[in-house]
């Protein structure tokens, strides 16, 4: 399974600010399942409460006490750059001159190590060895001749990669995507103020309103004057979306990109199923990423579409775990069969993804053990063969399996009667905005260049 990055929140000059950023947290929790943190401002200061674990362990009734102020920022992460460790837990903090500063980001920036050691040579110190520490740095350094919007533009014009950033200085928020667009950030209103997160799915649980998604290169800037909008620099041709939020990431009732994640996964498997229809008694997705695209598959397909495997909720998901024996194990709990369902039967599976292939060997072989007479795999995404640069965490080339084996070879290693993934022309006439989308990870053209990184 895949290991997932971060999700941000943010709300600008409301009495319920900390509780309101709490619940959007928690709204948020699949895109980070490590740490979460949320700091706060007023006439005394930053007020902060950072911790590793989920939200609803990280937080209390009691720290609420201190997190005063009418504006918060709130972070949940996942470690794809920096160890997990309590340093590391965002949202960052700096004090400079007498201004409070907090970053929040969403993405990977990929010219890190350079910059850092630039820094490190001109005196700067650092308490962890995460990417969003390097972009605090940069802009402290700015902040010494410009005001808070030029260091900003400053700074992201040093930075590579992908970033969704909010960022809160004195009584200035700052919202912000990166020119390519990579990394989701919507704005919302509560009670007429502006909220950010990176999901929708936080403003429902808020009963906040949905404006719109930011667009790529957009600085929206909140402060005592008002609200308005600016940009990084001149708007590329296009931008380059992660595609992976729609297939994989989001939840399934949020907007990403200005698209619903949901009606996009289901078209993704009515796509699936046109392509490789396949001759079995029910369609079987493997919960929950899997669960909509095989929706779709199944009502194209007029088959019978059947829980067969039941999820264990209170078991983290498997791509969070530290260690591979730890996935493995995970991958062993979280999903239990219904055995009458299987046995002497002919199954198709639908899911999401194939990454290192470690999870659908042990599910297809629990399904064989189980009786099952046939056992069909469809994907609903192309073949992951190249590395991730901007923050989902398959950057190394040798641990995907479809760039060491061809489809055929991968069948066999699965052990399963026929599989087929979805086509990257598939892929996109299931998404609204097709030429918008980052496709690195199927065929190896990427937005920004990495220097360095493992490939």
């Amino acid at each position: 399974m895949i290991r997932h990055y971060c999700g941000l929140m943010g709300i600008y000059d409301h009495e319920d600010a900390a509780k309101l950023t709490y619940f959007g947290l928690y709204a948020q929790q699949h895109r980070g399942q490590e740490s979460a943190g949320i700091v706060t401002i007023d006439e005394n200061g930053l007020h902060e409460h950072r911790k590793l674990g989920l939200v609803h362990d990280v937080f209390t009734e009691s720290d609420f006490l201190h997190l005063t102020g009418k504006t918060a920022i709130g972070h949940v992460r996942y470690s794809t750059t920096g160890i997990s460790s309590t340093p590391n837990v965002p949202p960052f903090i700096a004090r400079f001159h007498d201004h409070n500063i907090v970053i929040a980001h969403n993405g990977n920036l990929v010219n890190t190590r350079q910059l850092r050691r630039e820094l490190e040579e001109r005196g700067s110190l650092f308490t962890s060895d995460n990417d969003t520490e390097v972009f605090l740095h940069l802009l402290i350094r700015e902040l010494r001749t410009k005001t808070l919007t030029q260091a900003v533009k400053a700074v992201c014009e040093k930075v590579l990669g992908a970033y969704s950033l909010l960022i809160l200085m004195d009584k200035t928020m700052i919202a912000l995507r990166d020119p390519h667009g990579i990394r989701p950030l919507a704005l919302g209103r509560i009670d007429k103020k502006p909220v950010f997160a990176s999901e929708t799915c936080a403003f429902d649980l808020l009963e906040a309103d949905y404006e719109r998604t930011l667009e790529p290169g957009e600085m929206y800037i909140v402060d005592e004057d008002g609200e308005r909008s600016e940009f990084l620099k001149e708007k590329l041709p296009r931008p380059r979306q992660c595609i992976f939020e729609l297939i994989y990431f989001a939840r399934p009732d949020s907007y990403v990109f200005n698209e619903q994640v949901y009606v996009c996964r289901k078209q993704m498997g009515w796509q699936l199923a046109h392509e490789s229809p396949s001759d079995v008694d029910f369609v079987l997705p493997f919960p929950d990423s899997g669960v909509y695209s095989a929706v779709g598959f199944a009502q194209y397909s007029e088959l019978p579409y059947e829980h067969a495997m039941i999820r264990n909720h209170y078991v983290g998901r498997s791509f969070i775990q530290p260690s591979q024996n730890m996935r493995n194990f995970s991958a062993r709990v979280k999903i239990n069969p219904v055995k009458p369902m299987i046995h002497g039967k002919k199954i198709c599976i639908v899911d999401d993804s194939i990454v290192r292939g470690t999870t659908m060997i042990t599910r297809v072989k629990k399904l064989r053990e189980l009786g099952a007479k046939e056992v069909h795999i469809r994907i609903s995404c192309p073949p992951i063969k190249f590395p991730c640069h901007y923050g989902i965490d398959f950057a190394d080339q040798r641990e995907l399996i479809a760039a060491r084996h061809s489809i055929s070879e991968i069948q066999k290693i699965l052990g399963v009667d026929s599989l087929h993934y979805l086509s990257v022309d598939g892929l996109l006439r299931s998404v609204m905005h097709s030429e918008n989308y980052c496709l690195a990870c199927f065929t190896g053209d990427y937005p920004v260049p990495c220097e360095g990184c493992i490939r």
